[in-house]
């Protein structure tokens, strides 16, 4: 089996709510890509890729597309199901952008999984569960707001909720995550992620200030080596997220003791392929993780929450999906997959379980191949 094609698609993807607001980035719309590879023997996998705007990391939504393009020539004719060979020659005609990468290896296992008849899942080691715990990021807000968001998100059965910090007076961010820890029961798991947003004395204070509430704090400042300069320095575990860049970055975070856990984002490491080496490096070292994405629809979705069922329940933290953050996604033939009290069902079927015509598409911007 070979790849004989590759199509190239884009869909715009809008908030909900009209913004995605972080610390120090809003998103007000995205554009994910989506690549389809077709084989010599007829058969179609899909991947995705959505950075979060131009401001989130160093990657944006043109760079995916030149990105893409630039690699696919060299792809035609490699077997899909080979997904190492794949990623190495990846890294032969293209020196780093892992999440235009992500976008072509995810196809390659939806292929795969296609070919074999078994679910991504069972071609990563198998799941443990057939659905999944998901989280909430509750965006600055005032304080009764956030007190009557938490409240919504408890009868809606999250048990895991975040509140994003930073971009903002850090007395505010103080004042609502203790309305939340005051909402909450004590078996909810709470985190403040600043994205990025605070200065190493911002996380201290903040971590001194809060030293009575179990929390997580999720990538607090923007360096790896600001990070360094907490350990031991705050009251509470650190889970490393857009530092997170590979798999050599998340060894280092670990032997060095600046990382308590991750926030790991398929994209950001270059797909499932590398990320479940990262799953396992953090299944070896007794690490807790989340297994999620910058932004997308379905087939990031299935990406994520299928090899989130295949880490062991009780170092997985969850898996965060954009769909409810979102006016509407790409259409698709299979069931939507969404959040139903707190949890998201894994899609059932071969590869990603996400079913796509690409007829109901505009025109590709990009083919290679006969």
């Amino acid at each position: 089996m070979q790849i004989a094609k590759i199509r190239l698609f884009d869909h715009a993807l809008s908030p909900a709510d009209g913004t995605y607001q972080m610390s120090i980035s809003a998103v007000t719309d995205a554009i994910t890509h989506v690549v389809e590879l077709e084989t010599d023997n007829g058969l179609r996998g899909y991947g995705e890729v959505c950075p979060l705007g131009p401001a989130y990391q160093p990657e944006f939504a043109a760079g995916a597309r030149a990105a893409i393009i630039e690699m696919a020539p060299g792809l035609l004719r490699l077997d899909p199901r080979h997904v190492g060979l794949v990623n190495a020659r990846m890294d032969e005609l293209l020196n780093g952008h892992n999440y235009a990468k992500s976008a072509i290896d995810l196809a390659c296992w939806d292929l795969w999984g296609k070919a074999t008849d078994s679910s991504v899942a069972d071609l990563l080691g198998g799941a443990y569960v057939d659905r999944v715990p998901t989280y909430w990021g509750i965006m600055p807000a005032t304080v009764e707001a956030t007190a009557d968001k938490t409240r919504q998100l408890l009868t809606d059965g999250y048990r895991r909720i975040q509140l994003k910090t930073g971009g903002r007076p850090l007395a505010d961010d103080i004042a609502c995550m203790r309305v939340i820890a005051d909402v909450c029961p004590p078996d909810i798991k709470l985190l403040a992620d600043a994205n990025r947003g605070w200065t190493v004395r911002d996380t201290i204070e903040f971590s001194v200030a809060c030293r009575d509430i179990p929390l997580v704090l999720e990538q607090p400042c923007s360096t790896f080596e600001e990070h360094r300069r907490l350990v031991g320095k705050v009251a509470h575990p650190i889970f490393i997220d857009e530092s997170s860049t590979s798999v050599a970055a998340t060894i280092e975070a670990i032997t060095s003791g600046v990382a308590d856990g991750f926030g790991m984002k398929l994209s950001r490491v270059g797909g499932l392929t590398k990320l479940r080496a990262v799953r396992d490096i953090c299944e070896a070292t007794n690490t807790p993780l989340t297994i999620d994405d910058t932004w997308g629809g379905d087939l990031v979705a299935s990406a994520t929450v299928q090899m989130g069922s295949t880490v062991r329940p009780a170092l997985y933290e969850g898996t965060w999906i954009s769909g409810p953050y979102m006016a509407s996604g790409y259409p698709v033939r299979s069931t939507p997959i969404g959040v139903d009290q707190g949890h998201i069902t894994i899609p059932t079927g071969p590869g990603l379980g996400v079913e796509i015509d690409t007829n109901d598409w505009n025109e590709p911007i990009a083919t290679f191949g006969q």
